[in-house]
């Protein structure tokens, strides 16, 4: 597979989970107070920003390069797993956070904006990590299918 592709949209991802994740964190400073706590489709926004920026980014950009030699589709299920996971995270975050802004019944100043924007960031993310879980995909059962066919069957004697 070409490395190229894959790792535009891995950069793209990092740069927006870093952008979503300093609209998430305006957002829980903006909603909290000593009365109440942030929205939890806020928190989660925030939580896969985090997620992201941690374990799945650099699992997914470093893991190819250290395990390719040796990557059996084991590794590349997990690999296209947490591609898919991170996916269905951001697809969660944006669709709960617009409708709960869709729901409100008054938005004030600047945090409206902020909404709307990591709104917006979460359905580039999860249109991203889409992207990659379908090259991940395409790259398991590619492998898988020559892996197979190349096996010989066992040699069988009979008595």
């Amino acid at each position: 597979m070409n490395t190229i592709l894959p790792l535009a949209l891995r950069g793209l991802q990092l740069l927006c989970a870093i952008i979503s994740l300093g609209l998430n964190a305006y957002l829980v400073d903006a909603f909290s107070n000593p009365y109440s706590s942030s929205p939890s489709r806020v928190n989660f926004m925030l939580f896969n920003s985090i997620w992201t920026l941690f374990p799945a980014l650099p699992y997914l950009a470093l893991a190819p390069r250290f395990l390719s030699a040796s990557s059996p589709a084991n590794l590349k299920i997990v690999h296209l797993a947490v591609d898919a996971l991170t996916a269905l995270f951001w697809f969660a975050g944006f669709i709960a956070l617009a409708v709960w802004y869709n729901d409100l019944d008054y938005c004030f100043g600047r945090v409206c904006a902020v909404i709307v924007a990591s709104c917006v960031f979460g359905a580039f993310e999860w249109l991203l990590f889409t992207a990659t879980a379908v090259l991940s995909g395409l790259d398991f059962w590619r492998t898988r299918s020559n892996t197979s066919a190349t096996k010989t069957a066992p040699e069988t004697t009979t008595v």
